[in-house]
């Protein structure tokens, strides 16, 4: 059951962007600031590995609490695949927003410790052409970021699937796929897959990079809503929560064969019909529905005015009680 409210929600992904944005990008400045001193050596590898840990980290602690997307792409990606009410959606992406533009702003003054630092075109911007490290097309940098994230999204929805048996697994897949994609993209356009992830540094990296961050705002968007909304038509509609464990097998424990927090997150029943939400968590039946259950009630009981049964029960009287 989803009992996380609004507030932890949203604090939830201000501190897991926060993170991400702060341990990722810082992984790419801190190093370009001692390039000189042999002591000192990060590659494709440690940069993609600093981003991915990261994400994994904040995953396994913030999961339960509000699904840990930490990515607006994650977030239309989850809402188009029946996973997140759509009235949800605006507030996730403020949050995400907010905890990037914060993780960046500490960044940039921590920072400053080191003297002569210029912020110019180096917070781990994204960038294409003259601005990234190959000189890369700006046709080919959209097409790569949409490609990416349309996969990453996949990813995200296929391990917090309530048919994947291992879900203690999920934050480790999750972390691991955006390791890959660093490793594939950060020589082209320094890998975004995340809209927050690019505009926060993009604020404090000079006009260039505010200039180019719309190629990682549309890409991965797109990127996200392909997968969010294609995953039901591959590989078969997702089923409906009725219970925590409802589809568990004898002997399943919490993340292992049954459903753990962070799993149960990503299949609240209140996600699968969007348009039927009236309150975060809490499903509407609709017109017909509500009508079906009064002609059932008015035929069981015909003549009769319908109430409750009483707090000891009834047998002869059992009713469904609507959802409130």
């Amino acid at each position: 059951m989803d009992d996380s409210s609004t507030l932890q929600k949203v604090a939830a992904e201000v501190i897991g962007t926060f993170v991400l944005v702060l341990f990722g990008c810082g992984s790419v400045v801190y190093w370009s600031e001692t390039a000189g001193e042999p002591a000192f050596v990060s590659t494709t590898t440690t940069v993609g590995l600093a981003f991915g840990l990261a994400l994994m980290v904040m995953i396994y602690a913030f999961g339960r609490i509000s699904g840990a997307h930490f990515n607006p792409a994650v977030s239309v990606g989850a809402a188009l695949g029946r996973r997140l009410p759509w009235n949800q959606v605006p507030t996730y992406i403020a949050a995400q927003l907010a905890g990037a533009i914060l993780g960046a702003a500490v960044l940039f003054g921590l920072l400053h410790g080191f003297d002569g630092f210029s912020a110019e075109g180096n917070m781990g911007q994204n960038g294409f052409g003259d601005a990234s490290v190959g000189g890369y097309a700006m046709w080919a940098a959209l097409l790569l970021e949409l490609v990416l994230t349309m996969i990453f999204v996949w990813v995200i929805l296929a391990v917090t699937d309530e048919r994947n048996e291992h879900p203690g697994l999920a934050p480790l897949a999750i972390g691991f796929a955006l390791v890959a994609i660093h490793f594939v993209a950060i020589p082209a356009t320094g890998t975004s897959v995340n809209p927050a992830r690019s505009i926060g540094p993009a604020l404090f990296a000079g006009s260039e990079a505010i200039g180019q961050v719309w190629v990682f705002v549309v890409a991965p968007l797109l990127g996200g809503a392909i997968a969010g909304y294609t995953y039901d038509l591959l590989f078969g509609e997702t089923r409906p929560r009725a219970a925590a464990g409802a589809f568990a097998p004898p002997g399943a424990v919490p993340g292992y064969g049954a459903p753990d927090q962070y799993q149960q997150q990503w299949n609240e029943p209140a996600a699968a019909a969007p348009h039927q939400q009236h309150q975060w968590g809490q499903p509407q039946w609709t017109p017909e529905q509500i009508a079906a259950w009064q002609a059932q009630q008015a035929q069981a009981q015909p003549g009769q005015q319908q109430g409750w049964p009483d707090d000891e029960g009834d047998a002869e009287r059992t009713q469904i009680r609507p959802p409130r």
